[in-house]
């Protein structure tokens, strides 16, 4: 399973596994995968994401090592009199670290590998001090992840919110073939089962789903190592020609329906391109919201995702089908517009109670993307208060934090986040211990 620990600096973080290898106490070697796997880790921060299932000995193993086909940090900034850029950093390391020897035993079980940043020092570079920036600096924890039964959070095997494009579906659509949505020519494919449990959204019934539709789903993994699905979603019924984009917004036209957006992943009809899917039309877009998230109609404010809250920083996945890269005024026109869940790394700085739900206001760094361009005039939207975040948790949100939540302390909230006329507000499934700001 793939994850990563990082603060906000980031808007994406994409590199290729070309192979990665577990070495016993009598130094043999074993590869863990069978081939090449590319991974967007930043859209995983504080959750997972199966990479592949293999076999390998039971042994206890005290090293491990890995090759990469490259990592492609990406750095985004707003500077005064200047346009939104997007910088592709270098990076420093690309090691793997055991914190404690792993065995490997009984018939199956989890390897966490996941991905630490180190705060960037500074902003992100500008256009002139980019040639001399400093890399940034990374390496990632491989580590034990027990499977459970009944696999309830991303501790022991469930998956919320994987997106990608169905490659096949097998008799009776009980199973997919679910291509993960990277930018790459080597994208985690998943073998997924459907069940009678299975939620079905967007789409009606199994039947339905073919080739080419792209899909939300929650997965679970199992003790045997299969994935079963406990939701998919269909974002889109259309296949013909379909482009399938994720990543957050970083500007909102006032005055023609355009944004856009940092392609974090892409997949489908046009070519991919890592950092700027570029300009978006969202005139005639339907507006959706990740199927998830069953406490919408409980909360104490509504949630509204449409074309006149959209607003940047929120994280989205778009499908168009667009044939080719349009000349302006004229952008890629879209079908669909998902809001789908993000990690914000923040400190909190008050906590109450409302209703069911506990209230945490939670205080972004000048970094994140909502300060930096949800305040640019000449957009729908320009947030009064950017650098805040009202978070409310109930009981449906997983607390995996191990630092108590106090006033003061840094923790990392997952789920969706809506502009309520000028305040951002999240419904979280769930809390991460923080990451230095």
């Amino acid at each position: 399973m793939a994850s990563s620990t990082a603060n906000d600096q980031l808007s994406a973080f994409t590199t290729t596994l070309l192979s990665l290898t577990l070495t016993n106490q009598a130094g043999k070697t074993v590869n863990v995968l069978t081939s090449p796997v590319s991974e967007e880790f930043i859209h995983l921060n504080g959750h997972v994401e199966p990479i592949a299932t293999v076999s390998i000995p039971q042994d206890t193993y005290v090293s491990a090592s890995a090759t990469y086909g490259g990592a492609t940090p990406v750095c985004s900034a707003q500077y005064p009199g200047t346009s939104n850029t997007d910088y592709f950093m270098s990076e420093a390391n690309e090691t793997i670290n055991l914190p404690n020897s792993i065995t490997v035993d009984g018939t199956a079980m989890g390897l966490l590998l996941d991905l630490k940043v180190d705060p960037y020092p500074g902003k992100c570079p500008t256009a002139a001090e980019f040639p001399s920036a400093p890399p940034v600096t990374s390496a990632f924890d491989l580590t034990p992840l027990t499977i459970a039964a009944q696999p309830t959070n991303s501790t022991n095997g469930l998956a919320l919110g994987l997106e990608g494009t169905i490659s096949s579906v097998g008799s009776g659509a009980t199973e997919l073939s679910v291509n993960g949505l990277v930018t790459s020519q080597t994208p985690p494919t998943w073998q997924v089962s459907l069940n009678s449990s299975t939620v079905l959204q967007g789409i009606l019934g199994a039947s339905k789903f073919a080739a080419g539709v792209p899909v939300d789903m929650d997965v679970a993994l199992q003790q045997d190592g299969s994935l079963v699905a406990t939701r998919v979603s269909a974002i889109s019924t259309e296949t013909t020609n379909l482009t399938v984009a994720g990543g957050p917004l970083i500007l909102v036209s006032n005055t023609t329906p355009v944004a856009n957006l940092i392609g974090q992943a892409q997949q489908g009809y046009l070519p991919t391109g890592l950092g700027g899917f570029g300009y978006v039309n969202f005139d005639n877009s339907q507006f959706q919201t990740a199927g998830q998230y069953k406490n919408l109609t409980s909360l104490p404010f509504t949630p509204t995702f449409n074309s006149a809250t959209v607003v940047p920083g929120q994280d989205v996945t778009v499908t168009t089908q667009a044939t080719a890269n349009l000349p302006d005024p004229l952008y890629f026109p879209l079908t669909a517009m998902v809001l789908r869940p993000q990690t914000i790394n923040g400190t909190v700085s008050a906590i109450s109670n409302e209703g069911s739900f506990t209230e945490y206001t939670v205080t972004l760094q000048p970094y994140d993307l909502f300060p930096q361009f949800a305040v640019q005039p000449g957009q729908t939207t320009l947030l009064t208060n950017p650098n805040t975040v009202v978070v409310y948790a109930d009981s449906n949100t997983q607390m995996l934090n191990k630092a108590s939540l106090a006033a003061g302390s840094i923790f990392r909230f997952y789920g969706l986040v809506f502009n309520d006329n000028g305040t951002l507000r999240m419904d979280c499934a769930q809390i991460n211990d923080g990451v230095k700001e």
